[in-house]
């Protein structure tokens, strides 16, 4: 709990991103930003030009450090996983880290357990005035509260224009703004592991923005967070705990935004209210559709699930889920983000913390909250709940507070007031049997624990192979389910559309006539092996894109070349230089490597304990011949290379002409490369425990 002097919501990107421009401007001693996605190349906002300062956030907070000689910017960014790349910037440190000046201080941070991210979106001006939301600095987010469907400054950096988008912000300022700045201090701490440079006093009060009003002055703010159990730190869940307080004490209603709604504690508290004879109304508003195919059928489909659940046991009529809408926008819809809860007229809490089960365990967030203790705060935390709902229904404020007087509910003046342009239309979501039998569990789509390689190893793997095995198994599930995914939206997604397995073929044939296709793909293999990059992914990206035969020949001759050179490198670089390298793996794997020459080698390639680099750097700082290392890489490669050949090719057939023919030569193959992968499994067991025996 902190007080806050004045504290105002911002709603939608528009004012949200002027407010924070302006008070940058006056900025003095530090700006810190945080954030799940920045991009240094919006507009920010579009159209603000007239400061004299450049229109994009880079090329603005660069101008700002130069313009304020002690003023220092602390920019710190999720490093995402490579499954969001395509809708990120590239290489966001060039823009934001290498192309400013030293005092743009800019990290990826990659401070959590596997699987989480850092979700929270606060920015912090001189400790003296902070916003916190759903807000993050990045593309797709500006638009106007009226969300036009022909706006024509929503667009991406790159000239695309995308649909309305919808959030909030919360802007305090004082002693909860310095609580703010000390949360971001912390995590910039555990991220760089340096401090960042100590503020001096704001100069004067000039950081509020001019011609935005104070809905509330002088008032305690809470600071929620979720911060997963993490190298020793406790996990904090302050998050869920005030979600479920506020849903267990509301009296009248309780009115939610949010992009999702999946999260099962909070699906439990609303139906434990719902079951009460004079419990409240709960009204909730949801985007219908986004995110594109991959996530409707996931996280869509947890949220269908729980809708499907819910609605059958609202046995007094009092919940109703409503998604935004707005004629002329077509096949698209308003792309709601807020995370937003306003219980009766006492409680207001905005955030970054969706209504998913992530967000309540796995992923850091941020949330504010005001419980009013005054007739003003409880009109003003009213008021706002009248501004959002007028603003999806397309009306004023003042309409919708008669239309609630008049009815005596949230519902009844909702439904009072629908049927415009710009209307709340009732969600209805339906579930593909098909795709609903195959998804799994909340619990593995949207899990509230993080994931533990540790707890995995010991369900899957013997004792025996533990002490390597973990982060392989879970870097194979994970690629297994990418793998799967895009399978799926390649061939019932959108993905068709622009991408086919005749265009692969095709960009294959141009490349195998080329005189220089030999080089390039053995280059590929080689730059994959000096990168240490994954050489099973480029061996699949090979078969998809040639022949079986071709593939064989490409991956085995690629394989060896940039196996050879570097275990000539680890060779030359020495034991010392790649101890550091290989870690606690370079003991085991010498041994292992000098138990046997070439059948310790194919045992390495065949059962691999460590990626195929390091086995390249430890064999070639080992005792290994070069001869012995080669015969040993393709004899044990050769089986793998084969089987991801032949099933690549059978699965590119059978997605071309989906026949009951072709996929059931797949599965043929599929169970034949299953069969080799444990008989090769049972020799070498076999083969293990008879030279055990022996040198007993």
């Amino acid at each position: 709990m902190a007080r806050a002097d004045r504290a105002a919501l911002l709603v939608d990107g528009d004012a949200y991103f002027s407010a924070l421009r302006q008070a940058a401007r006056n900025a003095e001693h530090s700006i810190f930003i945080v954030g799940w996605d920045i991009d240094s190349r919006i507009p920010f906002p579009p159209g603000a030009q007239d400061d004299g300062l450049p229109a994009t956030l880079g090329k603005f907070l660069d101008a700002l450090i130069e313009r304020k000689r002690a003023l220092q910017i602390y920019v710190l960014d999720w490093d995402f996983a490579l499954l969001y790349a395509p809708d990120r910037e590239i290489l966001p440190i060039y823009n934001l880290g290498w192309r400013t000046h030293k005092r743009l201080h800019f990290h990826l941070d990659d401070r959590h357990p596997p699987g989480a991210s850092h979700h929270q979106k606060i920015v912090v001006v001189d400790d003296a005035l902070a916003f916190v939301g759903g807000l993050d600095l990045t593309k797709g987010r500006w638009d106007t509260p009226r969300h036009a469907p022909d706006e024509p400054d929503r667009r991406s950096p790159d000239g695309k224009p995308y649909a309305p988008f919808h959030d909030t912000q919360l802007m305090v300022e004082g002693a909860a703004a310095a609580a703010l700045g000390e949360l971001a201090r912390r995590r910039w701490r555990r991220a760089t592991g340096h401090d960042a440079q100590a503020v001096g006093p704001p100069a004067g009060d000039g950081l509020w923005p001019p011609g935005v009003e104070a809905e509330f002055r002088d008032i305690d703010v809470a600071i929620a967070r979720t911060e997963p159990e993490y190298e020793g730190a406790a996990p904090v869940r302050e998050v869920l705990q005030l979600y479920l307080d506020g849903i267990r004490a509301a009296k009248r209603s309780i009115y939610i935004e949010n992009q999702y709604f999946t999260a099962v504690a909070i699906g439990r508290a609303i139906e434990e209210r719902l079951a009460e004879s004079d419990g409240p109304e709960i009204v909730i508003v949801t985007r219908r559709a986004g995110g594109g195919w991959l996530e409707q059928n996931t996280m869509g489909l947890l949220r269908a699930r729980l809708i499907r659940h819910l609605v059958p046991r609202d046995r007094h009529g009092r919940l109703r889920v409503y998604c935004p809408e707005q004629a002329g926008l077509g096949e698209e819809c308003i792309d709601l983000h807020s995370k937003l809860m306003i219980v009766d007229d006492r409680l207001l809490r905005v955030g970054s913390a969706n209504l998913n089960n992530r967000s309540m365990g796995v992923d850091t967030e941020c949330d504010l909250a005001i419980e009013a203790r005054s007739p003003d705060e409880t009109q003003a935390i009213a008021h706002i709940r009248e501004r959002l709902l007028a603003e999806h229904l397309g009306v004023e404020p003042q309409q919708f507070a008669q239309a609630l007087e008049r009815h005596g509910s949230l519902i009844g003046a909702i439904e009072a007031l629908q049927g415009r342009d710009r209307s709340l239309s009732l969600l209805e979501p339906t579930l593909d049997p098909d795709i609903d039998r195959l998804m799994p569990d909340a619990d593995v789509i949207d899990p509230e624990q993080p994931v533990d390689p540790e707890r995995l190893v010991e369900e899957i793997v013997p004792a025996d192979e533990r002490p390597h095995a973990s982060r392989r198994i879970l870097a194979v599930t994970l690629l297994l389910l990418l793998a799967a995914g895009l399978a799926l939206a390649w061939r019932w997604g959108p993905l068709h559309q622009w991408l086919d397995v005749d265009t692969l073929r095709a960009l294959s044939r141009e490349i195998e006539r080329s005189p220089w296709a030999p080089a390039w793909m053995l280059g590929a293999y080689v730059g994959a092996s000096l990168a240490a990059m994954p050489i099973t992914v480029l061996i699949v990206a090979t078969a998809f894109a040639f022949g079986p035969w071709t593939t064989v020949a490409y991956a085995l001759s690629g394989s060896l070349l940039g196996g050879g050179l570097t275990f000539a490198l680890g060779h030359a670089l020495g034991r010392r230089v790649v101890r550091q390298i290989a870690g606690k793996r370079l003991n085991a794997l010498s041994r292992r490597l000098g138990e046997g020459g070439v059948f310790a080698v194919m045992v390495l390639r065949m059962l691999p304990v460590a990626p195929f680099t390091v086995v390249n750097l430890v064999a070639g700082a080992s005792h290994v011949r070069m001869r012995d290392f080669l015969i040993g890489t393709a004899l044990g490669m050769t089986p793998g290379i084969l089987a991801v050949a032949v099933f690549s090719d059978r699965l590119a057939a059978a997605l071309r002409d989906p026949t009951p023919g072709a996929i059931a030569l797949l599965a043929l193959v599929l169970v034949a490369v299953a069969g080799g992968a444990l008989g090769i499994r049972w020799w070498l067991r076999r083969h293990s425990r008879k030279r055990a025996a022996e040198q007993a």
